[in-house]
């Protein structure tokens, strides 16, 4: 289960942190990553970070979102400066977790994901 937090609404030139944090019977977690989803568009890569820290930004976000995780506690952050209007979007967490599935009684990494956080920025 991952669980998103601090979403909300912000004046443009603002700043808000994202959280989300996996839990449940998750044996290791590999790539973690924030996605956004405006009204009528796709969903869409923000940034994403590999369990030993490699990171990957959308070209719209570089120099003003920061990406971070504390493995210790299965847990991802997005720092996100400099806010604009077009920020505004469904904020959703993903993790690529080795999780027990009981369907197929054994473990298996799939993707999972979280239910999304809203992100409102004002003009």
């Amino acid at each position: 289960q991952l669980v998103e937090s601090g979403g909300g609404l912000v004046q443009a030139g603002g700043s808000l942190r994202l959280s989300c944090a996996a839990s449940g019977n998750m044996f290791s977690i590999g790539i973690m990553a924030w996605y956004r989803q405006a009204p009528g568009e796709q969903r869409d890569l923000v940034a994403d970070i590999t369990s030993g820290g490699s990171i990957k930004y959308a070209d719209s976000v570089k120099g003003r979102f920061t990406i971070s995780r504390d493995n210790a506690k299965n847990t991802v952050y997005l720092q996100m400066n400099s806010l604009k209007p077009e920020d505004t979007a469904v904020y959703y967490c993903k993790a690529y977790c080795k999780a027990y599935v009981k369907l197929y009684s054994s473990w298996r990494w799939s993707d999972y994901w979280g239910h999304g956080t809203q992100v409102t920025v004002s003009s």
